[in-house]
Protein backbone atom coordinates (compact mmCIF):
# COMPACT_ATOMS: atom_id res chain seq x y z
CA UNK A 1 0.00 0.00 0.00
CA UNK A 2 1.69 3.43 -0.73
CA UNK A 3 1.62 6.26 1.38
CA UNK A 4 -0.26 8.63 -0.45
CA UNK A 5 -2.95 6.06 -0.89
CA UNK A 6 -3.11 5.26 3.03
CA UNK A 7 -3.27 9.08 3.62
CA UNK A 8 -6.52 9.19 0.91
CA UNK A 9 -8.19 6.59 2.39
CA UNK A 10 -7.67 7.94 5.92
CA UNK A 11 -9.02 11.41 4.84
CA UNK A 12 -12.62 9.37 3.10
CA UNK A 13 -12.88 7.73 5.85
CA UNK A 14 -12.66 10.27 8.70
CA UNK A 15 -15.22 11.77 6.86
CA UNK A 16 -17.66 9.15 6.84
CA UNK A 17 -16.98 8.11 10.45
CA UNK A 18 -17.90 11.82 11.27
CA UNK A 19 -21.00 11.71 9.88
CA UNK A 20 -21.80 8.53 10.88
CA UNK A 21 -20.60 9.12 14.64
CA UNK A 22 -22.87 9.71 17.70
CA UNK A 23 -26.21 7.82 15.92
CA UNK A 24 -26.08 4.44 17.67
CA UNK A 25 -29.44 3.16 17.52
CA UNK A 26 -29.72 0.28 20.32
CA UNK A 27 -32.70 1.48 22.61
CA UNK A 28 -31.40 1.73 26.13
CA UNK A 29 -33.87 3.63 28.98
CA UNK A 30 -31.04 4.87 30.96
CA UNK A 31 -30.32 7.30 28.03
CA UNK A 32 -32.75 9.14 29.06
CA UNK A 33 -30.40 10.83 31.95
CA UNK A 34 -27.18 13.05 31.97
CA UNK A 35 -24.82 12.52 28.60
CA UNK A 36 -26.78 9.01 28.08
CA UNK A 37 -25.41 5.86 28.18
CA UNK A 38 -21.34 5.78 27.85
CA UNK A 39 -19.63 3.41 25.70
CA UNK A 40 -16.48 1.32 26.37
CA UNK A 41 -12.90 3.18 26.00
CA UNK A 42 -10.66 1.45 23.57
CA UNK A 43 -9.89 -0.28 20.16
CA UNK A 44 -11.47 -4.42 19.99
CA UNK A 45 -8.07 -5.42 20.73
CA UNK A 46 -8.61 -3.54 24.21
CA UNK A 47 -12.47 -4.64 24.59
CA UNK A 48 -11.74 -8.07 23.85
CA UNK A 49 -9.48 -7.89 26.87
CA UNK A 50 -12.23 -6.17 29.33
CA UNK A 51 -10.59 -2.97 28.20
CA UNK A 52 -7.25 -3.45 30.34
CA UNK A 53 -5.04 -0.72 28.23
CA UNK A 54 -3.63 2.08 30.57
CA UNK A 55 -0.22 -0.04 31.50
CA UNK A 56 0.02 -1.95 27.74
CA UNK A 57 2.73 -1.12 24.92
CA UNK A 58 1.99 -2.91 21.99
CA UNK A 59 3.92 -2.18 18.02
CA UNK A 60 1.23 -3.01 16.38
CA UNK A 61 -2.07 -1.91 18.25
CA UNK A 62 -2.69 1.43 19.79
CA UNK A 63 -4.11 1.96 23.08
CA UNK A 64 -5.54 5.80 22.86
CA UNK A 65 -6.55 5.75 26.61
CA UNK A 66 -2.74 6.08 27.82
CA UNK A 67 -1.11 8.28 25.40
CA UNK A 68 2.29 7.11 26.86
CA UNK A 69 2.07 3.69 24.97
CA UNK A 70 2.76 5.87 21.53
CA UNK A 71 6.69 5.70 22.11
CA UNK A 72 6.14 2.07 21.54
CA UNK A 73 5.36 2.52 17.44
CA UNK A 74 8.22 0.72 15.58
CA UNK A 75 10.00 3.14 13.42
CA UNK A 76 8.84 2.04 10.33
CA UNK A 77 5.48 1.26 11.38
CA UNK A 78 1.90 2.63 10.11
CA UNK A 79 -1.23 1.41 12.10
CA UNK A 80 -4.58 1.52 10.31
CA UNK A 81 -7.66 0.42 12.65
CA UNK A 82 -11.00 0.79 11.37
CA UNK A 83 -14.09 -0.85 12.99
CA UNK A 84 -18.12 -1.81 12.89
CA UNK A 85 -20.30 -3.51 15.97
CA UNK A 86 -23.41 -4.75 16.50
CA UNK A 87 -25.29 -4.55 19.71
CA UNK A 88 -28.21 -6.13 21.16
CA UNK A 89 -30.30 -4.73 24.36
CA UNK A 90 -32.36 -7.42 26.45
CA UNK A 91 -34.39 -5.25 28.88
CA UNK A 92 -36.46 -6.90 31.91
CA UNK A 93 -38.36 -4.92 34.69
CA UNK A 94 -38.99 -8.68 36.36
CA UNK A 95 -42.50 -8.88 34.07
CA UNK A 96 -41.67 -7.74 30.64
CA UNK A 97 -39.22 -7.93 28.55
CA UNK A 98 -37.74 -5.65 25.75
CA UNK A 99 -35.17 -5.90 22.84
CA UNK A 100 -33.20 -3.81 20.18
CA UNK A 101 -30.32 -4.06 17.94
CA UNK A 102 -27.76 -2.00 15.45
CA UNK A 103 -25.21 -2.22 13.98
CA UNK A 104 -22.95 0.91 13.30
CA UNK A 105 -19.34 2.47 12.81
CA UNK A 106 -17.22 2.71 15.88
CA UNK A 107 -14.14 4.00 15.36
CA UNK A 108 -11.51 5.24 13.36
CA UNK A 109 -7.67 5.18 14.70
CA UNK A 110 -4.33 5.57 13.18
CA UNK A 111 -0.56 5.79 14.21
CA UNK A 112 2.94 6.00 12.98
CA UNK A 113 6.00 6.96 14.39
CA UNK A 114 8.03 10.39 14.12
CA UNK A 115 11.26 9.58 15.25
CA UNK A 116 12.47 6.53 16.96
CA UNK A 117 10.46 5.78 20.10
CA UNK A 118 8.47 8.92 19.52
CA UNK A 119 4.98 8.05 18.12
CA UNK A 120 1.91 9.81 17.16
CA UNK A 121 -1.63 8.70 17.29
CA UNK A 122 -5.27 10.33 15.76
CA UNK A 123 -8.95 9.00 15.76
CA UNK A 124 -12.10 9.19 15.89
CA UNK A 125 -14.03 7.28 18.91
CA UNK A 126 -17.97 7.40 20.85
CA UNK A 127 -18.20 8.49 24.32
CA UNK A 128 -21.83 7.96 24.53
CA UNK A 129 -25.20 7.57 22.81
CA UNK A 130 -28.57 9.24 23.38
CA UNK A 131 -30.49 6.75 21.74
CA UNK A 132 -34.01 5.42 23.29
CA UNK A 133 -38.00 4.72 22.53
CA UNK A 134 -40.56 3.79 25.26
CA UNK A 135 -44.10 4.01 24.98
CA UNK A 136 -46.74 3.57 27.59
CA UNK A 137 -50.20 2.95 27.07
CA UNK A 138 -52.46 3.14 30.45
CA UNK A 139 -56.01 2.21 30.35
CA UNK A 140 -58.61 2.18 32.50
CA UNK A 141 -57.93 -1.95 33.42
CA UNK A 142 -53.94 -1.03 34.55
CA UNK A 143 -53.06 -0.93 37.70
CA UNK A 144 -52.06 2.07 38.08
CA UNK A 145 -54.65 3.85 36.52
CA UNK A 146 -56.05 6.82 38.40
CA UNK A 147 -60.02 8.31 37.20
CA UNK A 148 -58.96 11.82 37.37
CA UNK A 149 -55.84 11.52 34.85
CA UNK A 150 -57.77 8.95 33.10
CA UNK A 151 -56.51 6.67 29.89
CA UNK A 152 -53.05 8.42 27.76
CA UNK A 153 -50.57 7.13 25.64
CA UNK A 154 -47.10 8.71 26.66
CA UNK A 155 -44.05 8.85 24.30
CA UNK A 156 -40.60 9.23 25.23
CA UNK A 157 -38.29 9.50 22.19
CA UNK A 158 -34.29 10.22 22.70
CA UNK A 159 -31.51 10.75 19.68
CA UNK A 160 -28.23 11.86 19.32
CA UNK A 161 -24.92 11.08 20.90
CA UNK A 162 -21.05 12.73 21.69
CA UNK A 163 -17.81 11.44 19.99
CA UNK A 164 -14.22 12.15 20.38
CA UNK A 165 -11.64 13.59 18.04
CA UNK A 166 -8.32 12.85 19.19
CA UNK A 167 -4.03 13.47 18.24
CA UNK A 168 -1.95 12.65 20.06
CA UNK A 169 2.08 11.85 20.87
CA UNK A 170 4.38 9.75 23.13
CA UNK A 171 7.98 9.80 23.70
CA UNK A 172 10.10 7.30 25.98
CA UNK A 173 12.72 9.61 28.15
CA UNK A 174 15.70 6.94 28.78
CA UNK A 175 15.04 3.31 28.98
CA UNK A 176 12.17 2.55 31.23
CA UNK A 177 9.78 5.84 30.95
CA UNK A 178 7.38 7.10 28.96
CA UNK A 179 5.16 9.85 28.69
CA UNK A 180 2.48 11.07 25.94
CA UNK A 181 -0.90 13.44 25.92
CA UNK A 182 -3.74 13.82 23.53
CA UNK A 183 -5.49 16.75 22.58
CA UNK A 184 -9.09 15.80 22.09
CA UNK A 185 -12.34 17.79 20.77
CA UNK A 186 -15.91 16.23 22.07
CA UNK A 187 -18.58 17.75 20.46
CA UNK A 188 -22.22 16.54 19.69
CA UNK A 189 -25.45 17.07 20.25
CA UNK A 190 -28.57 14.93 22.36
CA UNK A 191 -32.08 15.64 21.76
CA UNK A 192 -35.05 14.55 23.70
CA UNK A 193 -39.23 14.00 23.42
CA UNK A 194 -41.70 14.04 25.89
CA UNK A 195 -45.18 13.72 24.79
CA UNK A 196 -48.54 12.86 27.20
CA UNK A 197 -51.58 12.27 24.71
CA UNK A 198 -54.87 11.73 26.94
CA UNK A 199 -57.81 9.69 25.33
CA UNK A 200 -60.36 12.67 26.53
CA UNK A 201 -58.30 14.91 23.57
CA UNK A 202 -61.20 17.59 23.10
CA UNK A 203 -61.88 18.17 26.98
CA UNK A 204 -57.88 18.00 28.68
CA UNK A 205 -54.96 19.51 27.94
CA UNK A 206 -52.72 17.40 26.76
CA UNK A 207 -48.54 17.60 27.19
CA UNK A 208 -45.52 17.90 25.39
CA UNK A 209 -42.09 18.84 25.99
CA UNK A 210 -38.63 18.81 23.82
CA UNK A 211 -35.19 19.87 25.11
CA UNK A 212 -31.96 19.61 23.23
CA UNK A 213 -28.08 20.11 24.64
CA UNK A 214 -25.33 20.92 21.44
CA UNK A 215 -21.73 20.45 23.30
CA UNK A 216 -18.26 21.11 22.20
CA UNK A 217 -14.86 22.00 23.02
CA UNK A 218 -11.23 20.52 23.50
CA UNK A 219 -9.56 18.81 26.72
CA UNK A 220 -6.43 16.26 27.42
CA UNK A 221 -5.40 13.71 28.02
CA UNK A 222 -1.82 12.88 29.94
CA UNK A 223 -0.44 9.31 30.25
CA UNK A 224 3.15 7.81 32.00
CA UNK A 225 4.36 4.32 31.82
CA UNK A 226 6.99 2.44 33.36
CA UNK A 227 8.67 -0.58 31.77
CA UNK A 228 11.02 -3.40 33.34
CA UNK A 229 12.25 -5.79 30.78
CA UNK A 230 13.85 -9.30 32.11
CA UNK A 231 15.40 -12.35 31.07
CA UNK A 232 13.69 -15.01 27.48
CA UNK A 233 11.73 -11.83 26.74
CA UNK A 234 9.60 -10.98 30.03
CA UNK A 235 7.95 -7.93 31.24
CA UNK A 236 6.21 -5.59 33.65
CA UNK A 237 4.74 -2.34 32.73
CA UNK A 238 2.66 0.04 35.02
CA UNK A 239 1.03 3.09 33.90
CA UNK A 240 -1.64 5.50 34.86
CA UNK A 241 -3.18 8.29 32.76
CA UNK A 242 -5.74 10.80 33.23
CA UNK A 243 -8.47 12.52 31.24
CA UNK A 244 -8.56 15.97 32.78
CA UNK A 245 -11.83 17.52 33.84
CA UNK A 246 -13.44 20.63 31.81
CA UNK A 247 -16.07 22.63 31.21
CA UNK A 248 -17.35 21.98 27.78
CA UNK A 249 -19.51 25.04 25.59
CA UNK A 250 -23.03 23.94 25.30
CA UNK A 251 -26.72 25.29 23.72
CA UNK A 252 -29.52 23.74 25.98
CA UNK A 253 -32.96 24.79 25.14
CA UNK A 254 -36.24 23.37 26.52
CA UNK A 255 -40.20 23.83 25.33
CA UNK A 256 -42.88 22.60 27.32
CA UNK A 257 -46.47 23.06 26.49
CA UNK A 258 -49.99 22.16 26.98
CA UNK A 259 -52.85 21.83 23.96
CA UNK A 260 -55.93 20.85 23.17
CA UNK A 261 -57.88 19.92 20.43
CA UNK A 262 -58.93 23.30 19.23
CA UNK A 263 -55.17 24.63 18.84
CA UNK A 264 -54.56 26.29 22.39
CA UNK A 265 -51.67 26.38 22.91
CA UNK A 266 -50.01 27.48 26.09
CA UNK A 267 -46.59 27.44 26.71
CA UNK A 268 -45.61 25.76 30.59
CA UNK A 269 -41.32 26.50 30.42
CA UNK A 270 -39.06 27.76 27.41
CA UNK A 271 -35.50 28.08 27.32
CA UNK A 272 -34.11 29.25 23.93
CA UNK A 273 -30.34 28.40 23.17
CA UNK A 274 -29.08 29.19 26.47
CA UNK A 275 -25.50 29.02 26.18
CA UNK A 276 -23.55 27.17 29.00
CA UNK A 277 -21.41 24.83 30.25
CA UNK A 278 -21.56 21.41 30.93
CA UNK A 279 -18.94 19.93 33.08
CA UNK A 280 -17.19 16.78 32.80
CA UNK A 281 -15.45 15.68 35.49
CA UNK A 282 -12.24 14.01 35.00
CA UNK A 283 -11.32 10.19 34.66
CA UNK A 284 -8.15 8.46 36.79
CA UNK A 285 -6.89 5.30 35.31
CA UNK A 286 -3.85 3.21 37.09
CA UNK A 287 -2.70 -0.78 35.02
CA UNK A 288 -0.66 -2.99 35.45
CA UNK A 289 0.64 -5.73 33.18
CA UNK A 290 2.62 -8.57 32.85
CA UNK A 291 3.67 -11.06 30.17
CA UNK A 292 6.09 -12.51 27.70
CA UNK A 293 6.97 -10.76 24.18
CA UNK A 294 5.00 -12.34 21.45
CA UNK A 295 3.69 -14.64 24.11
CA UNK A 296 0.92 -13.55 26.22
CA UNK A 297 -0.06 -10.50 28.30
CA UNK A 298 -2.03 -9.96 31.41
CA UNK A 299 -3.60 -7.00 32.75
CA UNK A 300 -5.52 -5.27 35.14
CA UNK A 301 -6.43 -1.64 35.43
CA UNK A 302 -8.79 0.88 37.65
CA UNK A 303 -10.80 3.41 36.69
CA UNK A 304 -12.77 6.09 38.96
CA UNK A 305 -14.44 9.25 37.91
CA UNK A 306 -16.01 11.79 40.44
CA UNK A 307 -19.34 12.20 38.41
CA UNK A 308 -21.15 13.69 41.55
CA UNK A 309 -19.38 16.93 40.84
CA UNK A 310 -20.61 17.14 37.12
CA UNK A 311 -22.65 19.55 35.70
CA UNK A 312 -24.84 18.27 32.82
CA UNK A 313 -27.97 20.62 31.25
CA UNK A 314 -31.23 19.50 32.40
CA UNK A 315 -29.75 16.22 34.53
CA UNK A 316 -29.04 17.72 37.84
CA UNK A 317 -29.09 14.71 40.36
CA UNK A 318 -28.45 11.82 38.73
CA UNK A 319 -24.72 11.45 38.62
CA UNK A 320 -22.72 9.27 41.21
CA UNK A 321 -19.50 9.01 41.43
CA UNK A 322 -17.62 5.39 39.64
CA UNK A 323 -14.94 2.93 40.20
CA UNK A 324 -13.97 -0.12 38.03
CA UNK A 325 -11.81 -2.87 38.31
CA UNK A 326 -10.61 -4.29 34.66
CA UNK A 327 -8.83 -7.67 33.55
CA UNK A 328 -7.58 -8.90 30.88
CA UNK A 329 -5.21 -11.54 28.82
CA UNK A 330 -3.87 -12.41 25.73
CA UNK A 331 -1.95 -15.77 24.49
CA UNK A 332 -0.53 -16.43 21.11
CA UNK A 333 1.07 -20.08 20.75
CA UNK A 334 3.14 -19.03 17.84
CA UNK A 335 2.77 -15.91 16.54
CA UNK A 336 6.13 -16.45 13.82
CA UNK A 337 4.34 -19.92 12.97
CA UNK A 338 4.97 -21.23 9.32
CA UNK A 339 2.97 -24.04 8.97
CA UNK A 340 -0.39 -23.70 11.42
CA UNK A 341 -2.74 -20.66 11.34
CA UNK A 342 -4.37 -21.33 14.23
CA UNK A 343 -1.26 -21.12 16.37
CA UNK A 344 -0.78 -17.72 15.00
CA UNK A 345 -4.19 -16.35 16.05
CA UNK A 346 -4.14 -14.02 19.18
CA UNK A 347 -6.64 -15.68 22.00
CA UNK A 348 -8.28 -13.02 24.50
CA UNK A 349 -10.55 -12.86 27.66
CA UNK A 350 -11.12 -10.25 30.29
CA UNK A 351 -13.97 -9.35 32.74
CA UNK A 352 -14.77 -6.10 34.11
CA UNK A 353 -16.92 -5.01 37.33
CA UNK A 354 -18.22 -1.59 38.74
CA UNK A 355 -20.83 1.31 39.10
CA UNK A 356 -22.72 2.86 36.05
CA UNK A 357 -22.36 6.65 36.45
CA UNK A 358 -26.39 6.71 36.61
CA UNK A 359 -28.10 6.93 39.97
CA UNK A 360 -32.31 6.70 40.03
CA UNK A 361 -34.52 7.13 43.51
CA UNK A 362 -31.67 7.14 45.42
CA UNK A 363 -29.87 3.73 43.70
CA UNK A 364 -26.83 3.71 41.56
CA UNK A 365 -26.54 1.29 38.86
CA UNK A 366 -24.17 -1.78 38.84
CA UNK A 367 -22.52 -2.54 35.76
CA UNK A 368 -20.32 -6.44 35.26
CA UNK A 369 -19.64 -8.30 32.03
CA UNK A 370 -17.15 -10.71 30.11
CA UNK A 371 -15.39 -10.67 27.01
CA UNK A 372 -13.69 -12.77 24.45
CA UNK A 373 -11.59 -11.86 21.50
CA UNK A 374 -9.31 -12.67 18.80
CA UNK A 375 -6.89 -11.23 16.66
CA UNK A 376 -7.06 -13.44 13.34
CA UNK A 377 -3.56 -12.76 10.56
CA UNK A 378 -4.34 -11.16 8.01
CA UNK A 379 -1.91 -11.60 4.80
CA UNK A 380 0.10 -8.85 3.32
CA UNK A 381 2.16 -8.36 0.37
CA UNK A 382 5.33 -7.69 2.52
CA UNK A 383 4.75 -11.19 4.77
CA UNK A 384 4.62 -8.96 7.91
CA UNK A 385 2.80 -10.94 11.17
CA UNK A 386 0.81 -7.45 12.22
CA UNK A 387 -2.05 -7.14 10.98
CA UNK A 388 -4.90 -8.59 12.19
CA UNK A 389 -8.64 -8.91 11.95
CA UNK A 390 -9.74 -8.29 15.68
CA UNK A 391 -12.64 -9.78 16.69
CA UNK A 392 -14.79 -9.28 20.36
CA UNK A 393 -18.01 -10.41 21.61
CA UNK A 394 -18.66 -8.21 24.91
CA UNK A 395 -21.64 -9.24 27.49
CA UNK A 396 -22.56 -6.31 30.23
CA UNK A 397 -25.41 -6.71 32.57
CA UNK A 398 -26.48 -3.17 33.96
CA UNK A 399 -28.27 -3.88 37.55
CA UNK A 400 -30.67 -1.82 39.29
CA UNK A 401 -33.53 -3.42 41.95
CA UNK A 402 -36.85 -3.64 41.07
CA UNK A 403 -37.95 -2.81 44.18
CA UNK A 404 -37.29 0.89 43.32
CA UNK A 405 -39.50 0.52 39.67
CA UNK A 406 -36.06 0.03 38.00
CA UNK A 407 -35.30 -2.40 35.41
CA UNK A 408 -32.45 -4.73 34.24
CA UNK A 409 -30.44 -4.74 30.86
CA UNK A 410 -28.39 -7.18 29.15
CA UNK A 411 -26.15 -5.82 26.16
CA UNK A 412 -24.51 -8.75 23.73
CA UNK A 413 -21.95 -6.26 21.73
CA UNK A 414 -19.75 -8.02 19.29
CA UNK A 415 -16.94 -6.27 16.67
CA UNK A 416 -14.83 -6.26 13.64
CA UNK A 417 -11.93 -4.16 12.96
CA UNK A 418 -9.23 -4.10 10.17
CA UNK A 419 -6.03 -3.66 12.17
CA UNK A 420 -3.40 -3.13 9.25
CA UNK A 421 -0.06 -2.73 9.99
CA UNK A 422 2.25 -1.54 7.05
CA UNK A 423 5.49 -0.28 6.25
CA UNK A 424 6.25 3.48 6.31
CA UNK A 425 8.94 5.23 4.11
CA UNK A 426 10.14 2.00 3.07
CA UNK A 427 12.28 2.30 -0.08
CA UNK A 428 11.38 -0.96 -1.91
CA UNK A 429 14.24 -2.72 -3.82
CA UNK A 430 14.23 -4.50 -7.03
CA UNK A 431 16.11 -7.31 -9.12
Amino acid sequence: MQNKQIIAIFISLLSMAYTASGQKNIDSPYSRFNLGTLEPEGSFRSLGMGSVGTAIRDNSSIYFTNPASYSSLDTISFIFDFGLDYGSNFISDGISKFSSNDMNFHHLIIGFPLAKRWGFAAGIVPVSSGYYQITQTVTSSDPGYDPNTGEYNANHDGDGGITKFFVGSGIQIGKNFSIGGNLSFLSGQIKRDNSFVFSDFNNVFNNNSEEKLILGGINFDYGIQYTASFKNNYFLNIGASMTSGNNYNTKYSQLSVKYTAYSVIDTISYVANNSTKTFIPATYRFGISFGKKNKFTTGLDYVTTKWSTSKIPGADGYAADTRELRFGAEYIPDKFSNYSYISRVEYRLGAHIGDNYLIINGEQLKEYGASIGFGLPLPTLQGNPYSKMNLYIDYTKKYASPANNLHTEGLLTMGVSLNLYDFWFLKRKYN
